[in-house]
């Protein structure tokens, strides 16, 4: 089960008053979607719903939600922060079952730059896709997926085909889509060009 646990109450209003009054008392507003059941206004507490934030873990994750005795899986489907004070200000999530199978957005990150001959000659990463969308059981929502880039040279594209997912999970995009490629350090000749028709116009 889910490392996190958010231990939420039901808001009995919704609405742009409810929502201020929720954060007036110390408390994130929220709503509970999906499982074929109409949507909940909820809360949480908001140290509580920081703490689980920070930890990484949260957004795009299987968490547990607590009311009372009861509890039950939920995957944290969107978290809206204030844009003055970067507070969380408001959060969707969406019910679901452990093992049922769902498509959610997975971030991709790079590693071992330095061991790239193409990066190590001045070449440049350039990524398409900071993201994947991942097929696979709500329980095995992967972190993360790792592209290693040792030994990739200049002129080498990384391919969704190309990335390896822990678990049985399965990226749902085109096999031949680019997620990111080593390009040449582009050759910046302006000045040598400007120097040229100064000297042009000289003569």
């Amino acid at each position: 089960m889910a490392e996190i646990v958010l231990n939420v109450e039901v808001r009995e209003q919704t609405g742009t008053g409810s929502a201020r009054a929720t954060r007036r008392d110390g408390k994130v507003p929220g709503v509970l979607y999906g499982g074929g059941k109409d949507p909940v206004a909820i809360s949480v507490r908001s140290n509580e719903f920081r703490k689980a934030l920070y930890t990484g873990k949260l957004l795009g994750h299987l968490v547990t939600l607590k009311y009372g005795q009861e509890t039950q899986p939920v995957i944290a489907k969107a978290v809206d922060m204030h844009p003055v004070t970067d507070e969380p200000w408001h959060f969707d999530l969406y019910r679901v079952d452990a093992h049922q199978e769902i498509k959610i957005e997975v971030p991709v990150h790079f590693a071992n730059q330095d061991d790239s001959p193409g990066l190590k000659r001045g070449g440049s990463l350039n990524i398409a896709l900071h993201t994947v969308t991942v097929s696979c059981h709500a329980d095995e929502i992967p972190e993360e997926i790792v592209v290693d880039l040792t030994g990739k040279e200049i002129g080498d594209s990384i391919r969704v085909s190309d990335l390896k997912l822990p678990g049985k999970g399965v990226v749902a995009l085109d096999g031949d889509a680019t997620v990111a490629s080593i390009a040449a350090a582009k050759v910046d000749t302006g000045g040598a060009e400007g120097e040229a028709a100064e000297g042009e116009a000289e003569a």
